[in-house]
């Protein structure tokens, strides 16, 4: 089982920025560095939606037309950690922000943006932008 912890939500003002962490840990049968990484959110009453997603090597990564240019996504292979770098946040990033381990090994990452191509989750972490 793998377990995914997320960190580094909480409040800001419209313009500010935070920097999301996704600790991973337990067994990894492949090792983390071989599965793509995402990060979703999901606003109050709105259904869970794609934000960023990055491949196993780290050299590839993917956003949703609404956060590119804001965010940024990395990952620290030895750190078993994924990031989720928000800048210029708007009162509409408010939501509770997940990461998610990709369920097939060294995917290509050419349909990252499916949750159902993912197979672990974390709990959330709250993330709130005050206009």
């Amino acid at each position: 089982q793998v377990q995914l912890v997320e960190s580094g939500g909480g409040l800001v003002q419209a313009g500010g920025s935070l920097r999301l962490s996704c600790a991973a840990s337990g067994r990894f049968f492949n090792g983390f560095n071989n599965y793509a990484m995402g990060w979703f959110r999901q606003a109050p009453g709105k259904e869970r939606e794609f934000v960023a997603a990055i491949n196993w090597s780290g050299d590839r990564s993917y956003y949703a037309d609404s956060v590119k240019g804001r965010f940024t996504i990395s990952r620290d292979n030895a750190a078993n950690t994924v990031y989720l770098q928000m800048n210029s946040l708007k009162p509409e990033d408010t939501a509770v922000f997940y990461c998610a381990q990709h369920k097939v090994y060294r995917a290509s990452c050419d349909t990252c943006e499916r949750q159902d191509e993912y197979d672990y989750w974390g709990q959330g972490t709250q993330v709130t932008v005050s206009s």
